[in-house]
């Protein structure tokens, strides 16, 4: 299946979403116009970490962006986040532009909450990046119910927590031939009640309906990660949101 470009997709995803109405409670897919910026805030200056927080071992900023990188001799135990210290997403939109190493392996959390007695550890929704592409573009809920949506797929999580798969965006390995190696790419988090949608580089790599009650969250922090595993490189700039 060849995946359908930024708008078409969105407006397929639309059409699909009122066609199985039985299926979804009241569904509020947006429908986003590419380069459309009204509305968006910048929450990072390009120059310092101010209104975000994070172990300076792994985070700084430099040329522009936001750097978290683990050394040979910083090697992570468990996974450490940057965290925005400016508000909550709850229903928002989030632009930004990566670059992840080879080797890199990071995420986006969204709607996330601090893990008691564990330094910069959140739990939530992340849109995972990485640079092989095995992850990149898909929904994992950190510290939680782990996979809600692979790359390629639109999914419905039930009141038992796991996902089934609805319909399809395309082929995993296609969709990741839209994501840059070791570049620049833009990632676009469209987050509305229970629906949640990522999209790199104008394409949509996964949809999520949670209608999981009990564990979903409405609101929440967000950050961004470095990796436990191998030596990394993360960069994070132009960093924009827009809350509803």
């Amino acid at each position: 299946m060849r995946p359908l470009n930024y708008r078409a997709m969105m407006m397929a995803t639309l059409l699909f979403a009122l066609s199985v109405s039985t299926v979804f409670s009241q569904p509020k897919f947006p429908v986003p116009i590419a380069g459309d910026e009204s509305g968006f805030v910048s929450i990072f200056d390009g120059s310092s970490l101010t209104g975000w927080e994070g172990d300076p071992v792994y985070w700084r900023v430099e040329n522009g962006a936001i750097v978290g990188e683990v050394t040979p001799e910083t090697i992570l135990k468990r996974n450490s986040f940057l965290i925005w210290r400016g508000g909550t997403t709850g229903d928002f939109e989030l632009k930004l532009e990566y670059k992840v190493s080879e080797q890199g392996n990071s995420g986006i959390n969204y709607r996330s909450f601090e893990v008691d007695e564990t330094p910069f550890a959140l739990k939530g929704y992340q849109c995972d990046i990485d640079g092989k592409g095995q992850w990149s573009g898909q929904n994992y809920e950190e510290r939680g119910r782990t996979f809600l949506a692979l790359r390629g797929q639109f999914t419905q999580v039930g009141a038992d927590g796991k996902p089934v798969e609805i319909g399809s965006m395309g082929n995993k390995d296609e969709l990741f031939g839209f994501i840059k190696k070791e570049d620049w790419n833009e990632c676009h988090l469209i987050v509305r009640g229970n629906n949640l949608v990522h999209l790199i580089n104008r394409h949509v790599m996964s949809i999520v309906v949670d209608n999981d009650v009990d564990s979903r969250k409405n609101e929440g922090l967000l950050g961004v990660q470095v990796h436990v595993g191998p030596p990394m490189k993360i960069e994070y700039r132009n960093i924009r949101i827009k809350k509803f």
